[in-house]
């Protein structure tokens, strides 16, 4: 495109033509292929896991959380041929509200039981995921700075992605590859709300509660639910000018616990005190929980506890299963949207659209 100023009027101005711009692309650059990773059997998932290979064991992992019925049937074989590997780990569930410091505690608690104890260690945790975008940030190993590098210790982040239930489900799975693996001590680490103590405490054997002392109504903590299900409580950041706050909450959770009724394993749950950030305390709290499972073991309650979860989980696969085939069913989906706009508009009520949609489900499977 020739420029105005070349026009004879403008004669006596002269503009350079200029320099051809070279590419930004390297010409010597050749183009390198990805190699594609190979895929696995059965057998070689399964070899790699019992070996203790982290690689295999993460692609396993993988292999649970995805949503391809092609790899749905692969893990479900993976996890057929580990189960006689499995059973032989302690396996503990971490809650407590958000900013509790779990990961941080988990960090300490990982690194203490690790050096003291030896053997091996896993840490699932159930990230909270965006109602919206569905993202979760699985930014749990950067509070984790000594279990991240130490060489027995596998830490396995799965976002919730709107359905608890689905991931603590595959989180049960996926403990039992870690326990197949040769991890004899199990973290699971809970997003700290709503329903998902109630799934962690379902697949755990120790469930440990998190709270704080000095953020405001010391009530807040004290929930008849929560409370319930838990077999330890700890308070942390119990340092510095916060050591008689936490104190004074540890006495108030104690005489909460006394207006409890036992709890099924005999047990009387304890209330600690500690410091994640100074690791104060946490050679106590370890001997709570070995101490627990030796009671329980030793009463019998840990084998009917495991038994009574493996037939929770059973249960929950069914409902999982059947919620998914009505979903997935051709004229369901047909008519979902219809009579979605009909219930909306006022045309029928949510109880009767729900039983023709019930009804057409029930028809396609005679």
């Amino acid at each position: 495109m020739e420029h105005p100023e070349n026009d004879e009027a403008y004669k006596g101005l002269v503009v350079n033509a200029g320099i051809e711009h070279p590419s930004s692309v390297n010409p010597y650059l050749k183009a390198r292929k990805r190699p594609q990773r190979q895929a696995l059997s059965v057998n070689d998932y399964v070899d790699g896991i019992v070996k203790g290979d982290t690689v295999t064991l993460s692609r396993a992992v993988t292999l649970i959380e995805s949503v391809l019925p092609e790899h749905q049937v692969l893990a479900q074989e993976v996890i057929e041929k580990c189960l006689p590997y499995s059973g032989n780990s302690v396996r503990i569930g971490i809650s407590g509200v958000p900013g509790a410091g779990k990961s941080t505690s988990i960090d300490v608690f990982g690194t203490h039981v690790l050096e003291e104890y030896g053997g091996k260690l896993a840490v699932l945790a159930i990230d909270p995921s965006s109602e919206r975008t569905k993202g979760s940030i699985l930014g749990d190993k950067t509070r984790m700075e000594k279990l991240s590098v130490h060489p027995k210790s596998f830490i396995r982040p799965s976002p919730s992605a709107g359905s608890l239930g689905g991931v603590a489900r595959k989180t049960r799975e996926t403990i039992i590859l870690c326990e197949a693996a040769g991890y004899d001590k199990i973290f699971v680490e809970t997003v700290g709300v709503g329903q998902s103590e109630t799934a962690v405490h379902s697949m755990v054997d120790f469930f440990l509660l998190l709270q704080v002392a000095g953020t405001g109504d010391e009530l807040q903590g004290i929930k008849r639910g929560i409370m319930e299900m838990a077999d330890g409580i700890v308070i942390n950041k119990c340092d510095g000018d916060n050591v008689q706050r936490s104190q004074m909450a540890a006495a108030h959770f104690r005489n909460a616990l006394h207006l409890f009724p036992m709890p099924d394993s005999g047990w009387s749950p304890k209330v600690l005190t500690y410091s994640g950030f100074y690791g104060l305390g946490i050679k106590e709290i370890w001997e709570m929980i070995y101490q627990y499972i030796d009671f329980v073991k030793h009463n019998g309650y840990f084998d009917y506890r495991r038994n009574e979860q493996s037939k929770y989980w059973m249960y929950e696969t069914i409902n999982e299963h059947l919620k998914n085939s009505f979903y997935q069913n051709p004229k369901v989906e047909e008519m979902l949207e219809f009579k979605e706009n009909q219930v909306l508009q006022g045309v029928q009520t949510s109880f009767a659209a729900a039983k023709q949609l019930l009804d057409v489900y029930y028809s396609t499977l005679k």
